[in-house]
């Protein structure tokens, strides 16, 4: 899957983490994994499936390039 780098978090201690990338008909988001009760409280995630948390300014920026 090629990924390109669209922006991350402006609270980055200098780490690329969280960030989002834009694939070929979706995106990919990089960022801290959730702990275990926070994981089990997920509705039926996959064996396959992860899930982390993502700051609400990587996903606002969005709406800029929509």
């Amino acid at each position: 899957m090629k990924i390109e780098y669209l922006w991350k978090t402006v609270w980055s201690g200098g780490g690329g983490c969280p960030a989002l990338y834009r694939t070929d008909g979706g995106y990919v988001v990089q960022g801290v994994k959730l702990d275990d009760a926070t994981r089990a409280a997920l509705r039926d995630l996959a064996a396959n499936e992860d899930a982390v948390y993502v700051p609400a300014d990587v996903l606002d920026r969005l709406r800029e390039v929509a």
